[in-house]
């Protein structure tokens, strides 16, 4: 193109774009890491629900059913025994196989 003012209308378009574009690319990854994030806090905070609700119930927790809770990455199976845990009288109810 040569010194021309099309040049350098190219140039800012292409300069424009690009950074929209990164921007764009950026922010997506930068949302994906924080609902990522999101979820693992909320699956952390189930398990310490569950845990909280058995003791302030009174119902003993050995350790291998808290490492099982704490352990347990799935928000849908930390759900059921979360509603488990508010009327279950011993831990194994909670932990119960549907």
């Amino acid at each position: 193109m040569g010194a021309t003012p099309a040049r350098e209308i190219w140039r800012n378009l292409m300069g424009t774009g690009l950074s929209h574009f990164r921007g764009f690319v950026a922010e997506s990854f930068r949302d994906e890491g924080r609902d990522e994030g999101r979820v693992e806090g909320r699956v952390e905070g189930r398990a310490e629900d569950i845990l909280r609700i058995l003791a302030v119930r009174g119902v003993p927790v050995p350790d291998e059913a808290r490492q099982r809770i704490t352990a347990c990455k799935d928000l849908a199976v930390l759900d059921v025994w979360f509603e488990r845990a508010v009327t279950a009288t011993t831990v194994d109810a909670v932990l119960a196989e549907s």
